[in-house]
């Protein structure tokens, strides 16, 4: 496996990291030979939250026994000082560790939202509390929205960003890209199969190693995922003349039914949380059952439920999506899984 430098934290990683989402919808003992398996695969880069359940307890099993260099990144998405201090202290117990080589505040997406965790004694704060310590080693930040991102990055006060990038979502994450690349601020590209609507993996690995200051973290489910991934990641990574042109065969039919997250077409008369709301379907591909019919996911749809169809997020899209058809679509497709997920609990 390649490694690349992660921006200015001088961390060495492998050229694809790991990310811990899905091993959420697996057994333990499964869940822990997978993430023995990327290691194995010289997978150097592995990375969670303190949201994703059971990931950070299934790595830091995993871990135990490794004496190879790994890079470790979690992330925390409380908004006080003590919820971060909180979380810290879980996810170093969870994953048995001391240190953490890269600690981000998870889903900054609003502008609100950026100045609650840069606000003085808050969560920025007590992450660098943790640096001074040597509990944290480095400090980033993860976003899903554009003007926030790039905003984020201009505060100079963050190693690292992740962002969605992938062929299909590409125009937000390559202007951000060039951002960081001026703030030499490591870019981390979530979303790399643009939450499940590419099913191409060459397609999608070999499009994003073409950058060379990215970091993809494919989320790995099954061992012949990550076998997939790494063999591909070992090159040749160059695109041939035919594989762009299926990258934009594919582009052309997922372009008019994909919503990018920008978040232009806010703001919603009705408080609808329009991106997170036609998010769900990648969302039911990604989380487990339970996660996408309650709590803060359900509640998009129970607002996006209540759309007047004024139209006015379609007249803004930069992309012509038909937003309000998408929107009562995913409702529908909420209200059959909360269904079916209530008649298996009821059984």
């Amino acid at each position: 496996m390649r490694s690349t430098t992660l921006g200015t934290t001088g961390l060495t990683i492998s050229r694809i990291g790991f990310g811990a989402i899905p091993i959420q919808r697996l057994g333990d003992n499964d869940a822990v030979a997978v993430v023995k398996r990327c290691l194995e695969l010289g997978v150097t880069y592995l990375d969670t939250a303190n949201a994703y359940t059971t990931s950070e307890a299934r790595i830091g099993r995993a871990l135990q026994g490794w004496s190879k260099r790994v890079v470790l990144s979690t992330k925390t998405q409380s908004r006080t000082a003590e919820g971060v201090a909180a979380h810290l202290e879980q996810s170093l117990k969870a994953m048995r560790v001391d240190t953490i080589d890269l600690y981000q505040l998870h889903n900054v997406s609003t502008f609100a939202d950026l100045e609650e965790v840069l606000a003085p004694g808050g969560p920025y704060d007590v992450v660098k509390k943790a640096m001074g310590e040597g509990r944290v080693k480095h400090v980033g930040i993860t976003s899903h929205q554009i003007d926030v991102a790039r905003e984020s990055v201009k505060t100079g006060r963050f190693e690292t960003v992740m962002y969605p990038l992938n062929f299909i979502v590409h125009e937000p994450g390559e202007e951000l890209l060039a951002l960081a690349e001026q703030h030499e601020v490591g870019f981390i590209a979530m979303k790399p199969f643009a939450g499940g609507m590419i099913d191409n993996a060459s397609l999608a690995i070999k499009y994003l190693l073409q950058y060379a200051n990215v970091v993809p973290i494919p989320g790995i489910e099954r061992i012949a995922e990550i076998e997939e991934v790494v063999r591909i990641a070992e090159g040749p990574w160059e695109l041939t003349v035919d594989e762009r042109a299926e990258i934009e065969r594919i582009r052309s039919e997922t372009g008019h039914r994909f919503c990018r997250r920008c978040d232009y077409c806010q703001p919603c008369t009705a408080g609808i949380p329009i991106s997170v709301a036609l998010a769900f379907t990648t969302m039911v591909r990604r989380m487990p059952r339970e996660t996408v019919v309650t709590g803060w996911i359900a509640d998009a749809q129970e607002k996006a439920a209540g759309c007047t169809s004024c139209g006015d997020c379609e007249e803004r899209c930069p992309y012509n999506l038909p937003i309000r058809e998408m929107l009562s679509e995913n409702v529908d497709n909420y209200r059959r899984l909360k269904e079916e997920w209530q008649t298996s609990h009821r059984g």
